[in-house]
């Protein structure tokens, strides 16, 4: 069954977040907010790769399929949230990369190089969300 909880009815606040060559992202976003002390915030970003590490979750295996991107690709949607588990900070973050013949790739962004550019919009919820594991699913699930 669906769940739903309003997390606030102002807005919240916002950052851009420019990485430049060589950044690699999924761990600067991470450190990002960690600075900044985030915990339910959500993000899109669009830039560049010159590399990636996707991931398909294998439900049976309750593992990522990793899937090596080693060429210079574009990011066409880059979508996540970031929420606390542990009250760590911990990323979930989906991208469809094109590649230079046109071709779409997409997954769970494991690890990504910027080249030249990847541009972050990411705004902050006042109240923080919670992952805790869900033995049948085999990851943390956001807990509302």
């Amino acid at each position: 069954m669906m769940k739903s909880r309003m997390l606030s009815d102002k807005a919240g606040k916002t950052w851009a977040v420019v990485f430049d060559t060589g950044d690699e992202a999924v761990s600067g976003l991470l450190r990002f907010a960690e600075e900044k002390q985030l915990g339910g915030s959500h993000f899109t970003a669009i830039g560049g790769l010159q590399d990636a590490v996707l991931g398909y979750f294998q439900i049976d295996k309750k593992d990522y399929k990793r899937i090596a991107v080693k060429e210079q690709v574009e990011v066409l949607s880059l979508i996540g949230d970031i929420t606390l588990e542990d009250g760590q900070p911990k990323l979930h973050a989906h991208v469809v990369v094109g590649t230079s013949s046109g071709e779409a790739r997409g997954g769970h962004l494991i690890e990504a190089h910027v080249r030249p550019t990847l541009e972050v919009i990411l705004t902050e919820s006042p109240q923080h969300l919670r992952r805790e594991y869900n033995e049948d699913a085999g990851l943390a699930l956001i807990r509302i």
